[in-house]
């Protein structure tokens, strides 16, 4: 094998063997966020709702991320540009004084919108393999597919609002939540709770968001990418210790690496010769 066989940086182009075609996402555009999202509203499970009933404190707590929803759709005004529409989920787990030495923890669902625009060029063309039957065919869009990586945020503030028709945040910013999201909490969620108390959190948010399509690109090859060293464990004076000195058989594992022709090639298609 070439010394280039491992992934890492090319300091020799000799010992590449041959370009190859392959597919794959290309990043057409991205972009990163560090959000401080302030005040979201925290939409309590029934159990957290009896406790947070009779409570004045809320010590804080942490927060993890469920779900990214993603929407990507057209500027018309700017071709080649999308707006992605994101929609995070979030478990938070908050501490809640009780009157007790010990806090009590309690979960709920927060939720935070936002949007970007990144470039995504423009592509029509329809995509179908041989695994695709009737029954799973999809609607074809040609838009670019939207990737956020984001990881779970940091609360950073928690505060009650005892009447929130004074503080004008009664209305609640969502109306349904998917089922999914739903069963991953213990009890369900109280969207709109009796009274006129409301609980917030503010939390930051870093992220990674991207537009990718579907590309062919052409590369130089070294070698198929083969695993250098050996599963470690077992004590080499049992029986499989002789097993354990055999090679490993790459050949039965990978097919012949060659761009030629078999010299008794008889087919009727045309192909070229590198010279």
């Amino acid at each position: 094998m070439p010394e280039n066989g491992m992934p890492g940086p090319v300091c020799d182009l000799s010992s590449v063997k041959e370009s190859v075609c392959i597919h794959t996402k290309k990043i057409l555009d991205g972009c990163r966020d560090k959000d401080c999202v302030e005040d979201l509203r925290f939409y309590p499970t029934q159990a957290a709702q009896e406790v947070l009933s009779g409570t004045q404190i809320i010590k804080g707590g942490c927060a993890e991320l469920l779900y990214v929803y993603t929407d990507v759709e057209p500027i018309t005004f700017n071709r080649g540009f999308y707006s992605i529409d994101m929609r995070y989920f979030y478990r938070v787990t908050l501490q809640v004084a009780t009157g007790t030495p010990r806090s009590t923890e309690v979960e709920g669902l927060c939720v935070f919108d936002k949007r970007c625009i990144l470039f995504g060029s423009e592509g029509s063309a329809k995509s179908f393999s041989s695994d695709t039957t009737p029954e799973s065919i999809v609607p074809q869009t040609g838009l670019p597919t939207a990737v956020v990586e984001a990881v779970d945020p940091i609360v950073l503030d928690t505060r009650i609002v005892e009447d929130c028709t004074a503080a004008g945040v009664c209305e609640g910013n969502i109306s349904e939540i998917p089922a999914a999201i739903e069963a991953v909490f213990a009890s369900p969620i109280v969207l709109e709770p009796v009274g006129t108390r409301r609980y917030f959190v503010t939390l930051g948010q870093f992220s990674l968001v991207r537009l990718e399509r579907d590309t062919q690109l052409l590369i130089p090859a070294y070698d198929y990418c083969i695993p250098q060293s050996d599963c470690s464990g077992g004590d080499p004076e049992d029986p499989c210790g002789l097993f354990k000195n055999v090679s490993f058989p790459v050949n039965e594992f990978f097919p012949p690496n060659t761009v030629e022709m078999p010299s008794d090639y008889n087919g009727t298609r045309n192909y070229c010769a590198c010279h």
